[in-house]
């Protein structure tokens, strides 16, 4: 991956990561439990593919700082984005968001499709306010469940099993991902299934078998609303797909792009 930099937003001096070149870009959105740094699997292989490739810190994440000087807190994600494209005069580039990135993507693209040439949502609930969703959330969480560990609930027990030296590096990365008593960051406005319909992108839905926080299941109760989505299923792995199994994931990123 290539060094962060630093950008002076509005409300936030962003930090974020560009491979540069002349390829589309592709911008990447992170989950709740990462930084612009959980992409490594992910962005060598994709510029390697010959995409720009962008990731940022979400601000209160990893290196960006919330600067309440210079405009209002702690704004939306969407707008951060919007600002981060804006300061690097992007032409139009793919979105792909996963986890809580995808919640920001889905928000982004109902916002400024005009700007985007596709989407991509992996293994996301994409924060839905229907009550629908909100009642398929609270069955998933069963009583205890936001008390256990992230990896358990994270990280599939297969990768576990396996590759515990990742899990123990993922698990420290997470801890530190997020800073001490930073406000989340809104959704531009509620995603709604009447919100998403207007989307009209090219679409990518990835999911993952054995995630215990957005299962195949949900997300298809959202993808629906979006008539035009690819659906790509990564079998046995859990919420953290594109670390589990990053060669599936960047091959169905990359065919989808290819294709777009």
């Amino acid at each position: 991956m290539t060094e962060p930099r630093s950008a002076e937003l509005p409300g936030v001096r962003l930090r974020y990561r560009d491979s540069g070149g002349d390829g589309v870009p592709l911008v990447l959105l992170h989950a709740n439990t990462g930084t612009s740094a959980s992409w490594a699997p992910q962005f060598d292989a994709f510029a390697a593919a010959g995409y720009r490739v962008i990731a940022f810190d979400r601000r209160g994440w990893g290196g960006s700082i919330a600067d309440p000087v210079t405009g209002p807190q702690p704004g939306s994600v969407a707008e951060d984005l919007d600002a981060l494209v804006e300061h690097l005069r992007l032409p139009g580039f793919h979105l792909l968001g996963i986890a809580g990135g995808g919640f920001v993507a889905l928000d982004y693209a109902a916002w400024r499709q005009e700007r985007l040439r596709s989407l991509i949502v992996a293994a996301s609930t994409g924060a839905f306010s229907e009550p629908e969703m909100q009642q398929l959330t609270r069955n998933i969480a069963f009583p205890g469940f936001a008390q256990l560990p992230e990896p358990f609930r994270e990280i599939s027990p297969s990768f576990r099993a396996i590759h515990p030296e990742q899990v123990a590096a993922w698990s420290h990365a997470q801890e530190a991902a997020r800073q001490k008593d930073a406000p989340a960051q809104p959704l531009r406005t509620p995603n709604t299934f009447a919100k998403i319909t207007g989307i009209r992108l090219p679409m990518l839905a990835i999911t993952a078998g054995a995630d215990l926080l957005a299962p195949p299941t949900l997300m298809a109760r959202w993808i629906r609303h979006l008539p035009q989505a690819e659906v790509v299923a990564i079998s046995d792995a859990g919420h953290s797909v594109a670390m589990e199994r990053p060669e599936e994931f960047n091959r169905a990123v990359l065919d989808f792009l290819q294709r777009h």
